[in-house]
């Protein structure tokens, strides 16, 4: 009885593994990453690996033969039992897909190193940018176009926080767990100055 229990998880475990490696390869395919991704096709690659070996098991114990006939007798309650908690862990997975399925979107799950750094130079370019001139501002006595620039910086931070977190299926609490230093928490070592900061 143990090795059609384990026969009937092995196929399960196949099938699950085979979907995951395909659900995988897919989206890298469509958006072009399958050669720029390492880790996301590597992954691809334990999960088909994985279905493959199921797979034989599938087919030993199916077909028969002196390997399936020796496989059934060597398959005992002990891996059984270890074959249904894998099968269990594989529908778990497509239950967990089904929850969390705008994370999956795409190849989300193995991000492009490129929209990293397009995030990055966009970081660079609307705040970053806008701080700095800010900053010069300031050193210029210009309080105007400082609190000008501070506005636009802080409109396109925003801006891109919403887009980063806009699809979470989560409920993002967004307050901090400390209250935000305004002050340095040192006093500054240099000379005073009479000039007063807007």
């Amino acid at each position: 009885m143990s090795w059609q229990i384990g026969l009937v998880a092995n196929g399960i475990i196949m099938v699950a593994y085979l979907l995951i490696s395909i659900s995988i390869v897919v989206p890298l395919a469509r958006s072009g990453q399958l050669r720029t991704n390492p880790l996301g096709g590597a992954t691809a690659a334990i999960f088909f690996s994985c279905a493959v070996h199921h797979g034989a098991h599938t087919i030993h114990m199916l077909v028969g033969g002196t390997a399936g006939e020796a496989m059934k007798i060597a398959w005992t309650w002990p891996m059984a039992i270890s074959d249904i908690f894998g099968a269990a862990i594989g529908v778990y997975y497509w239950t967990l897909r089904r929850t969390y399925s705008s994370l999956m979107e795409g190849a989300q799950l193995f991000q492009d190193l490129r929209l990293r750094e397009q995030q990055a130079l966009e970081l660079n370019d609307s705040v970053l940018q806008g701080l700095v001139v800010a900053k010069m501002a300031l050193d210029l006595e210009q309080p105007a176009k400082a609190r000008e620039a501070l506005a636009t910086s802080i409109d396109s931070a925003s801006r891109i926080i919403t887009d980063l977190l806009g699809n979470s299926p989560f409920d993002v609490d967004l307050r901090r767990s400390t209250p935000a230093m305004t002050e340095p928490e040192d006093p500054p070592t240099g000379p005073p100055t009479d000039r007063a900061v807007p």
